[in-house]
């Protein structure tokens, strides 16, 4: 019954950080590397992200820059910024590219509030998700007498804690978000 407690909080905790990851990548006024991370570019026909051609490093912030290792990736990497979602507007002197990271406006930041909740809400299903793969484990224990009715009820009653205190940390990871994006 342990390793299904094991197992189910390592999975728990995997949702998590799959939201942080998430979290990392949405823009909130200040410069960040994580932004452009996901983005890949066309780099002679191979898809490679921006990070594995070049160095990325922020000044201050409000600038990203980056300083692609060679001289032929510099186009690729401007045009791969420019047709990414984030909506950034890459600057190139022909050494190095500034990403200047603008002000959000009132109403983006109230879209990247929806899109941050829709990321957690993605998470607490997913814990859900494990929560009832954890129940089921157990109901399969108890009725293979590999554990009895009353440790069943006992595991699923730890599983519901842990349940509860990880949806809580998704919550407490959003509130921390939301204050981030809503700060001027």
């Amino acid at each position: 019954m342990q390793s299904v407690l094991d197992d189910g909080k390592k999975r728990m905790a995997g949702a998590i950080a799959a939201l942080d990851k998430e979290f990392s990548k949405l823009r909130t006024g200040r410069a960040t590397t994580a932004l452009v991370d996901g983005i890949v570019v066309d780099y002679y026909g191979t898809p490679t992200p921006i990070n594995q051609l070049s160095s990325v490093s922020i000044p201050d912030s409000k600038t990203v820059t980056i300083q692609p290792w060679d001289k032929g990736a510099f186009g690729a990497v401007e045009k791969a910024i420019q047709s990414s979602d984030l909506g950034l507007n890459p600057v190139n002197d022909g050494k190095i590219i500034r990403i200047v990271i603008p002000p959000l406006t009132e109403e983006r930041r109230k879209e990247l509030v929806k899109v941050a909740k829709k990321y957690t809400e993605d998470s607490k299903i997913a814990i859900r998700n494990v929560r009832r793969d954890m129940n089921d484990m157990l109901k399969k224990m108890e009725k293979d007498k590999d554990i009895s009715e009353d440790d069943k009820k006992r595991g699923e009653s730890d599983v519901q804690k842990m349940t509860d205190d990880f949806v809580k940390e998704s919550d407490d990871v959003l509130a921390a978000k939301e204050k981030e994006i809503l700060e001027i």
